[in-house]
Parts: C-alpha cells; sequence; structure tokens
C-alpha cells in the first residue's frame, strides 16, 4: 500500500537528489516504526487548501496509514478537496499511489521549457528556484490542473464564463476522471465533504456525498472543481444551476462543519493545515505578504477549534452543575431538557502544520516545481511521525475533558487548554 520503494520519475530529471528523499521516506516506513492503532473513535481526515502546499497532506496521509489511521470521513477545501477526492475514491490499497501519479502530474516541467537545472540546496539560489518555477506556473499553468486562457480574459466578451478569470480547469477535470472513482464515493465507502461559496449568496456550502445519496443525487468531478474554484485565478463551477467558488473564499478549513455535523459519535480528527500563524518578524516586503498570507489562511481554524473547545467546556459546566441540583429540581422539565441538549461526543483534534522553508516566499502555495513538491511529501511524513510520538494524543480525552487539541512546536507536543 505505502509503496515505499518508489521513486518518480521527473526525479531523475532533476538528479539523484529527488530520489534520496523518497528513499528517506520509506526508511521512516519500515514496520519497526509502526505505532499502536489510534483509540476507538470515528477517524476524520480535515483537509485545508493551499494550492501547490498540498502535497504536504499526502505526505501526512501516507504517514497515518503506516500508523494504523484510516479515515472514516474526509473534509476538503481547495487542493484538500482534492486530495480527500482521490483518497475517498480509491479503494485504500491503491490511495497513496494515485496521491503519488496525481502530484507526479501537476509537478512535471511543462515541456516546451523544460530545461534540467540542478536544484539549489537553499539560500537565494534556493529563493531564485523556486521563484522561477512559480513564474513559469503563472506563464504556462500547471500540468493535469490549469491553463492560461488564450486569448486573455480581458478580451472575451463582458459576462461570457471566459471573462471571469485567467485560466481554464478543464484539465483539471480530465484528471480527476482519470485518478478518481466517482462510483466508489457515491457508493459511500468513505463519507467525502466538500466545502465552497455561492457566487451570488456569499453563503457557505458543503456538498457531502452521504447528504446528497438522501437526495437522490451524485458527487462528480464539479464538485471538487467547484471547491477548488480561487477567483480570479479559475472560473466558477456550476452545480444544479448556482455558480460555486473555493471554500477558501469564506474559510479555509472544513472542521467547523465535522463538528457541527457529528454530535453523537467520538472524534479522532487529524487536521492538516498548510498555512501556520506563527512566524517570525517580516524583514522584506516578500516576507510580509508571505507573513499576511499564512495569517490571513490559518487564523480561521485557530478560532474554529478555540471556539469549539470553548462551546464544549460550557456543555460540560452545564451537566456538572445540573448534577448537583436537589433531587427534587433535576426532574424538572428545564432540567431534563438541558441535559439532553448538553450531550456529546469527546473530539481529540491532532493538528499537523507545515512549516515553511527560510527560502520559500509569497509564491509557495503556486510552486509546483518537482523539487518543492517532495519536500512537502516528506514534510508530511515526517510531522506524523513527530506527532505519533505522543500516543497518549490517541486516547480518549481524559479528565473529563470534552474536547482537545494538540499540535507540535519545535518537536514538543503542545496541548491547547
Amino acid at each position: 500500500m505505502l509503496e515505499s520503494d518508489w521513486c518518480p520519475s521527473s526525479a531523475v530529471r532533476e538528479t539523484a537528489a529527488g530520489c534520496e528523499r523518497w528513499n528517506r521516506i520509506s526508511a521512516m516506513m519500515n514496520p519497526g516504526n509502526r505505532a499502536a492503532c489510534p483509540a476507538n473513535a470515528e477517524r476524520v481526515l480535515v483537509l485545508q487548501g493551499g494550492g501547490a502546499l498540498g502535497s504536504y497532506q499526502a505526505g501526512a496521509y501516507q504517514a497515518l496509514c503506516h500508523f494504523g489511521f484510516e479515515p472514516n470521513w474526509i473534509a476538503g477545501i481547495s487542493i484538500g478537496a482534492v486530495n480527500a477526492a482521490i483518497i475517498a475514491g480509491n479503494e485504500p490499497a491503491q490511495r497513496v499511489r494515485k496521491l503519488k501519479e496525481f502530484w507526479e502530474k501537476v509537478s512535471s516541467p511543462v515541456p516546451w521549457v523544460a530545461v534540467p537545472v540542478p536544484v539549489p540546496k537553499g539560500g537565494q539560489q534556493r529563493e531564485l528556484f523556486n521563484e522561477s518555477n512559480a513564474a513559469l506556473v503563472v506563464t504556462f499553468g500547471v500540468p493535469g490542473f490549469f491553463t492560461p486562457r488564450m486569448p486573455p480574459a480581458p478580451l472575451w466578451p463582458k459576462g461570457s464564463p471566459e471573462s471571469q478569470s485567467y485560466y481554464d480547469t478543464s484539465p483539471l477535470r480530465r484528471t480527476l476522471e482519470q485518478l478518481v472513482d466517482f462510483d466508489r464515493i457515491n457508493d459511500l465507502k468513505c463519507r467525502l465533504s466538500l466545502g465552497t461559496v455561492g457566487v451570488t449568496s456569499g453563503n457557505f456550502r458543503y456538498f457531502d456525498n452521504v447528504e446528497l445519496n438522501r437526495l437522490g443525487k451524485r458527487m462528480g468531478p464539479e464538485h471538487v472543481m467547484a471547491s477548488g474554484a480561487l477567483p480570479p485565478g479559475f472560473p466558477s463551477i456550476v452545480i444544479d444551476g448556482e455558480h460555486y467558488w473555493d471554500g477558501g473564499v469564506a474559510s479555509n478549513t472544513p472542521l467547523d462543519y465535522v463538528l457541527d455535523a457529528e454530535t453523537d459519535n467520538d472524534l479522532l480528527i487529524f487536521q492538516v493545515d498548510l498555512f501556520s500563524a506563527r512566524g517570525p518578524l517580516p524583514k522584506t516586503l516578500l516576507d510580509a505578504a508571505e507573513r499576511e498570507k499564512d495569517i490571513r489562511f490559518s487564523s480561521r481554524t485557530r478560532m474554529t477549534t478555540d471556539k469549539n473547545r470553548q462551546l464544549h467546556n460550557t456543555r460540560k459546566a452545564v451537566r456538572d452543575l445540573i448534577n448537583k441540583l436537589p433531587d427534587n429540581l433535576k426532574d424538572d422539565p428545564s432540567a431534563i431538557f438541558l441535559r439532553q441538549a448538553m450531550r456529546e461526543n469527546t473530539v481529540t483534534v491532532v493538528h499537523l502544520i507545515y512549516k515553511s522553508k527560510y527560502y520559500e516566499t509569497n509564491s509557495k502555495d503556486y510552486d509546483f516545481s518537482h523539487a518543492s513538491m517532495v519536500e512537502h511529501w516528506e514534510a508530511g511524513v515526517e510531522d506524523v511521525h513527530l506527532s505519533m510520538r505522543h500516543k497518549e494524543w490517541l486516547e480518549r480525552p481524559q479528565s473529563g475533558d470534552t474536547m482537545v487539541s494538540y499540535d507540535l512546536s519545535d518537536e514538543a507536543p503542545i496541548k491547547k487548554e
């Protein structure tokens, strides 16, 4: 399943360094590194948006499978929706291979500008290398994902679909049709929830294969594309007569939806984010642009976690208060109503957050170079292995807690109270 000996062909084109990085990943996947299975809870994978950084999520998923974490439910936004669809739309034994196929495709150099260039190890040369690759993406698009409109959007008639976005995402539809078995998704082998925003309503909407099934509808490539239709780069996607954009326009994490949709079963959630709220003080304009983007896309995640933890602990306090009531008040209709309303599941969130390399800039989410893709994938694998050192994170919350969340800081666990 893990196909640890896989080494992408384009890595060979870039030098042997790419294969060496994949070999380091493979070494981490030996059986001696396995840990105990996670707690008996519904296992959920929550995937944030973040463009080219999404290979971090793929690496994290590969490592989570290694540790026995196979999700029952995957919720994604933007590139997280693409990764989520590939995972949910394939047999477990094929998922990592399909993820690698996708990331290999989108990180392949554009044929007519492909020139073998050694990848600098770091510093200003690596920063220039990344910026050059990002510039190529802006100019020529990404194979199997999107291509620039010709003629450009301003030259199309006002009101036409082509006039409202710089790129055409029809290549992504073909890629999804090749890599994703939508029959499997619609057979509900794994729950899949994809976040979008209505263009005219401004309202958040999740397309959920379980809910669609109840309505007699099916999930298809258009639902995945709608979740990743970030304007003005990508066009809105029409579903049932309504236009939808990338869910990240409203919120870049699906955690809220998961917590609202499931209040009965215990949840063990691995939330994989691509932008970190923490970072150094900017020193240049590029640093400032990167820091602003990180904060903008990470702050909603932090707020969601804090809000829901507060709500869970409030419910616990109400339950404790009801238990302290005199016997003659415990059967009061108001007490009975509150007791029922305050029933809840327990939630554990293990937060995996990609941390930028010092040579990455504001373009990191559209630098689809193969070298960066492999680095992001490797970082996802490593962060899961660091997290799994703390087996207590996978246990049901103790000491009466109903919601706890953990993340890593300098390889040390932080429990968020």
